[in-house]
């Protein structure tokens, strides 16, 4: 197809309205409506594998609309009464099929281009690690895009009705949301005894994916392939749809899908864990003497190294022998709701932990000293406030010799509530004798590493639970 025909097409076509609906909305959603694609090292425009995942999940509801565009485009001869008229060219179907198709292909892998780059400039300026591991999850989910226009394109030249269009956007809208949500999702019991969900095989033929939750984590290589598979046979019906001229060749024409849904569930994952992997180059340490970080957030070693070789030797002088010797960024990905591990001789942390996020200077030193001692039990995933929380300061307090407020504690009223809990065992312990200091210190660190007793608890002289 020349230029002079793209033109053409481009100008009988509602391929551009198409293109530009799925641009402003993807670019609406993402910069007017506040949500976790804003905030931290997962923010859609922190790193590239971010970038390239939250403008997957946009798919959820862009992948209806492309299929919705195509099935209107699909009923273009039917409107202008020309059907009879075309079989009677000499030009092949497959020829004005083409042309139609690659027009509306071009166009939305287009727009998906353009927002990927709006994304990728930000994206530039904001981390030093460079690499082209998101190219694939971009790449499908432009696939995606084609491969629903070209399918709706088929279905409408099949189904010439004006219900076609939103009945199969409609559809469209229903499997994406199905896909995430109960034909899609496997129930569990996490180790703490609460009820969860986590994804399976089938959610993975939805062109969307699972919002980002860890900035280390990336599709597999076997999603790629099994998703790719299942597009190319879901465009390869599409196609063959629209120029099939008989019912024999319209059911013929549905063999492409349904093999390539067969062969996609054979090589995509059914473990949860080989779905979302974590990107072994992202997460290679960096390091300056005792304290590493992601090869992801490489730029922030230089800001870290100071307090956290501060923080170590605050802590060496308060426990002797018993203290951490490094500074780690936590690399390990754990499932939704299962108990953190922790270290003893490691102090491990994350840049989106609240205490970590909102420190600056000597409060970052205080920050990872609060790591070191409690580092924090709440399951991988959710929020809590009460022991951790009132332990911390008081640890902080009995490394440093006075009682600190630790950043990241949220309003003032909670500050209020930390320090009203937290004074008085302050006060208690610090009159002491300095061994049944060390026994409730040691206490302390053995429930809050293990994450299977009370901290605080201990603390006041309590036995754990």
């Amino acid at each position: 197809m020349n230029i002079r025909v793209l033109r053409i097409e481009l100008k009988r076509s509602i391929a551009p309205w198409a293109g530009a609906v799925v641009l402003t909305t993807a670019l609406a959603f993402l910069y007017l409506i506040p949500g976790q694609h804003w905030r931290g090292t997962t923010a859609w425009t922190a790193q590239w594998t971010s970038m390239a995942l939250w403008t997957r999940s946009l798919l959820f509801y862009l992948w209806p609309l492309a299929v919705g565009f195509g099935a209107l485009q699909g009923l273009r001869d039917h409107r202008s009464k020309m059907s009879e008229l075309l079989t009677t060219t000499p030009r092949p179907a497959w020829h004005r099929a083409a042309k139609g198709a690659g027009t509306t292909a071009i166009t939305l892998a287009s727009a998906f281009a353009l927002l990927v780059l709006v994304g990728a400039v930000p994206v530039l300026a904001n981390t030093d690690y460079t690499h082209l591991g998101w190219l694939p999850i971009s790449l499908v989910g432009a696939l995606a895009l084609v491969a629903g226009a070209v399918l709706g394109m088929g279905v409408g030249r099949a189904l010439p009705s004006a219900l076609t269009p939103p009945a199969l956007a409609m559809g469209a809208l229903v499997f994406t949301t199905l896909m995430h949500m109960s034909l899609g999702r496997t129930e569990t019991i996490t180790a703490t005894g609460f009820p969860s969900t986590e994804p399976n095989r089938v959610s993975l033929l939805s062109p969307a994916v699972e919002e980002v939750r860890e900035a280390l984590v990336t599709l597999s290589a076997s999603v790629h392939v099994g998703q790719t598979i299942w597009l190319l046979g879901m465009a390869a019906t599409g196609f063959a749809l629209l120029v099939a001229a008989t019912p024999r060749a319209r059911l013929i024409a549905l063999t492409p899908v349904l093999a390539g849904a067969v062969l996609a569930l054979l090589v995509l994952p059914s473990d949860p864990r080989r779905m979302y992997v974590v990107d072994e180059a992202a997460a290679e340490l960096v390091c300056d003497g005792p304290v590493c970080v992601t090869k992801t957030h490489q730029a922030r070693l230089a800001d870290l190294a100071g307090p956290g070789k501060e923080a170590l030797h605050l802590l060496h002088g308060a426990l002797g022998s018993q203290a951490p010797v490094s500074v780690r960024e936590n690399t390990a990905v754990l499932p939704n709701g299962s108990t953190p591990q922790w270290s003893r001789k490691t102090v491990l942390f994350d840049f989106d932990d609240d205490i970590i996020a909102a420190a600056k200077g000597e409060e970052l030193t205080w920050a990872l000293i609060a790591k070191g001692m409690v580092p924090g039990c709440a399951p991988v995933g959710w929020s809590s406030f009460g022991g951790d929380e009132f332990a911390q300061p008081v640890a902080v307090g009995w490394v440093l010799g006075d009682l600190r407020s630790l950043p990241g504690t949220g309003a003032e009223s909670l500050r209020r509530k930390i320090d009203a809990e937290a004074r008085p065992v302050w006060t208690e312990l610090k009159v002491l004798p300095r061994a049944e200091q060390l026994s409730r210190i040691d206490a302390m660190r053995a429930a809050a590493l293990s994450c299977k007793g009370d901290a605080f608890d201990a603390l006041k002289g309590g036995a754990s639970r």
